[in-house]
């Protein structure tokens, strides 16, 4: 340790230096008396040098010395800095100091915290220039009042030897994709929440959250909602991949987490939603989720809830977009495809107070008997599962449009990063997807948060996080949107861009609504749609007042005329504060965007029921 100390340049012998006042701005080597020591040190500090005495001093000295006489220059600057300086104090609220970048230690640090190192990363892998980088660092620890510790002190070699390390990373650490992903797990324990290898019935399952994610969740997912984007890529990679997000502030939907699995999603969630949840709990005990959305009626709900204690909602963005998609493909006909649409989310729906599901499906293929291209794609990609599905909502809660849009984004720029040619050769790689998504499109989501939370390098943000059709449409005036409460076929949205045109949104206020802008006839959600909805649930266009009127009712009805027997009275007291607690919970919900409101058939049946139930205690 000493011998190591000896070679490395002491803060004593720096500060011991004499400090020189050129006369101007503008020197030259004449005007700086060159001495041993000064060299020496520069020598020992990392440049390949060799000693050279005062009578030796020249112009070449002075051109490859300059940042070592500008140290110089700057010395009793950086002494009253480092004697006056507090780092501990400085450092973001929950952060865990680098216990070799802060404190006297800092003076003799020889490298970058692990933060900065990832900060840095994370610039170059979106491209950002060394040039820009450095730029960047000096302005931010100019703001921050001058260096205080040594990631202040970030030099132009810090940023290449991180640039190096870049370069030469691979995603193939073995040439078997099963050995390189064991070595990577290996590599980087404190990012895998789980892994469980494939051997015999047990599946691959690979589940991974780097720090930052882990920092994401902390902040956006406390008092916030979860969502599972599910069986991503199961056409294209070997195995399935699903991701787990949050919302942030801009409505965008941010990866927290990824899980990587050789078997159904829901099929082995037990293993690791309580991993995930425990880990979350050890860093911040006080915290605590208010919904889980899951894309898949089979993904474990009482799992989550036993995991998180939370509230669990369905979301059927996966089913709209591929029906809507297929329709798009398979029927030429625009007021067939809306049709036939409105129908499908009818089939859904209707079996919460309608007919057998089946029998819905029945007059579905009955009705639109000449869509055949598209009904040998419903039956054999859907028929299967409908029972499921129309379980899923008959006992879940189903997520407003609003949140679909967010998903969407994050669908369509995965898909966009990791499905184009160039890598086709790669997809069937484990390995290569766990560095693609852990390296370059990481970093992108990092520079989006960083670009919102400070307000540095706006002009690099990609552009498409601002995009987001909900973000969109809460920049979309009230009275911009058209809306006949007597006539919900159909509504109307002035565009923005050009006031003399207006775009049309049929089954106005539903997940299956449709628009006639482009965007929407690609089959995506368009910001159009998300503001219809938004006014519909704000007016209370279709939510079930006569309902909630008849509950209210009926509760009234049971207090002033309760049981006689005791344990009856307890129970069915303990049962409503329960739903109505319930119900409260769903209104919070409500209000934030996540919850989708009844369609007004459903709405009427319900209160019908509701009625029935009234006459008859």
């Amino acid at each position: 340790m000493k011998g190591h100390e000896s070679k490395m340049p002491r803060m004593e012998d720096i500060l011991n230096l004499p400090v020189q006042d050129p006369p101007c701005t503008e020197f030259s080597a004449a005007d700086i008396k060159w001495n041993v020591l000064l060299v020496s040190v520069l020598s020992q500090g990392g440049r390949d040098l060799k000693e050279v005495s005062a009578n030796q001093g020249s112009m070449d000295i002075l051109s490859i010395h300059y940042t070592g006489v500008h140290m110089v220059l700057k010395i009793t600057e950086i002494v009253s800095l480092v004697l006056g300086m507090s780092q501990i104090s400085n450092l973001p609220q929950g952060r865990e100091a680098d216990q070799d970048a802060v404190g006297t230690r800092a003076m003799y640090a020889p490298r970058i915290s692990e933060e900065l190192r990832q900060k840095v990363m994370s610039m170059l892998y979106v491209g950002i220039s060394l040039d820009n980088i450095i730029q960047h660092h000096m302005e931010v620890v100019q703001e921050h009042g001058g260096p205080h510790n040594r990631d202040d002190f970030l030099t132009r070699n810090d940023v290449r030897n991180i640039e190096r390390v870049i370069r030469n990373t691979s995603h193939e650490l073995h040439i078997d994709d099963e050995c390189s992903v064991k070595v990577w797990v290996q590599r980087h324990q404190k990012h895998v929440f789980y892994f469980q290898d494939a051997s015999g019935s047990e599946p691959f399952l690979l589940g991974i959250q780097t720090d930052w994610q882990l920092q994401q969740m902390l902040h956006y997912g406390h008092n916030g909602s979860i969502t599972s984007h599910s069986t991503f890529g199961s056409k294209k990679l070997k195995y399935p991949l699903s991701t787990l997000l949050v919302f942030d502030s801009s409505q965008n939907a941010i990866p927290i987490a990824w899980v990587i699995t050789s078997s159904l999603i829901g099929q082995d969630s037990h293993k690791w939603i309580g991993s995930l949840a425990e880990r979350i709990r050890t860093k911040d005990p006080r915290w605590r989720l208010n919904a889980f959305l899951v894309d898949d009626p089979s993904f474990g709900i009482s799992v989550v809830r036993d995991a998180f204690q939370c509230r669990v909602l369905l979301c059927v963005w996966h089913v709209r977009r591929s029906w809507i998609r297929n329709l798009l493909k398979k029927c030429c006909n625009i007021d067939v495809q809306r049709e036939m649409f409105k129908h499908l989310g009818w089939i859904l729906y209707s079996s919460r107070s309608g007919p057998n599901v089946m029998d819905a499906v029945e007059e579905f293929l009955e009705i639109f008997v000449d869509q055949s291209a598209f009904m040998d794609y419903f039956k054999s990609r859907w028929l299967p599962y409908m029972e499921m599905w129309v379980g899923g909502i008959r006992s879940l809660p189903v997520v407003g449009p609003e949140p679909h849009a967010a998903i969407e984004s994050y669908h369509l720029r995965l898909k966009y990063k990791l499905f184009k040619e160039q890598h086709a050769n790669f997809w069937p790689r484990i390995d290569w997807l766990i560095h693609s998504l852990t390296t370059e499109f990481h970093s992108l989501y990092w520079l989006d948060q960083y670009t919102i939370e400070t307000g540095y390098l706006p002009n690099i943000r990609d552009e498409s996080f601002s995009s987001n059709a909900w973000y969109q449409a809460l920049h979309i005036p009230d009275v911009d949107v058209i809306l006949d409460e007597q006539n919900l076929q159909l509504a109307k949205v002035i565009s923005q861009t050009d006031r003399n045109l207006a775009y049309a949104i049929w089954n106005p206020g539903s997940e299956f609504s449709l628009c006639d802008c482009h965007l929407s006839s690609q089959g995506n959600l368009c910001k159009h749609v998300i503001k219809v909805a938004m006014i519909c649930k704000n007016r209370q266009v279709a939510r079930p007042l006569l309902a909630a009127q008849i509950y209210r009712q009926t509760l009234l009805s049971l207090l002033h005329n309760p049981p006689d027997d005791p344990v009856v009275l307890d129970h069915a007291i303990s049962s409503a504060t329960r739903l109505q607690q319930d119900i409260k919970g769903l209104e919070d919900l409500s209000n934030s965007g996540l919850l989708q409101q009844l369609p007004s058939e459903i709405n009427s049946q319900i209160a019908d029921n509701a009625l029935f139930f009234a006459r008859s205690h």
